[in-house]
């Protein structure tokens, strides 16, 4: 679940469009557990008939720096984020990821490739995000392993929260203003009743 972006007085609406091309400057990935991909085709993703090559841009890799199936509630602030909502979930943090404590040792011990992707033939698909999608296939421009992934949160100013349980996190930060991604939360444990 991703809660897509407000317009605000900061935002303009061109940013704010799906298929919005890429400004200069900015940079893409692609995270997986998979070594040397040297070629990225477009694929459809949970039967749909689009077929993308998916892309996240630099601010929000962070909510990709664990392994793909973790179960996580990702959260930042921003400037239509009310003060009670900064002071209830984040703090003085700029960001924060929560996942769940037995993905723990997973995370810890989890190798990740970081693939830079050329911008050229990007869209943004959904701005909150950070998603950007390509119709053609793409030759990644470099790769980067990355064998620590709570030091990599850690150096891009990423609050780390493990948690017993995430479903009381993603209830009260779904309900917020924040904005918010809400990943593989089918792989989460079952709410407590």
């Amino acid at each position: 679940m991703v809660r897509r972006a407000r317009n605000s007085a900061n935002e303009s609406d061109a940013c704010m469009r799906a298929g919005h091309r890429l400004e200069r400057g900015l940079v893409l990935f692609h995270v997986s557990e998979e070594a040397d991909i040297g070629r990225f085709e477009p694929r459809s993703i949970d039967g749909s008939a689009a077929r993308l090559v998916w892309a996240i841009d630099d601010e929000r890799l962070r909510n990709y720096l664990v392994p793909r199936d973790c179960p996580r509630v990702t959260y930042y602030a921003d400037a239509s984020t009310s003060q009670a909502d900064v002071e209830r979930f984040i703090g003085t943090s700029t960001a924060v990821l929560a996942f769940e404590h037995a993905w723990l040792t997973r995370v810890r011990s989890a190798r990740l490739y970081c693939y830079e992707l050329p911008p050229a033939g990007f869209e943004l698909a959904d701005a909150c995000a950070g998603y950007f999608v390509s119709r053609t296939a793409v030759v990644p421009l470099s790769v980067r392993v990355v064998d620590d992934c709570m030091s990599e949160l850690g150096r891009r100013g990423v609050e780390v929260r493990v948690l017993p349980d995430l479903w009381s996190l993603h209830d009260g930060v779904a309900a917020s203003t924040l904005r918010y991604s809400m990943i593989r939360m089918r792989n989460a444990a079952p709410r407590i009743a």
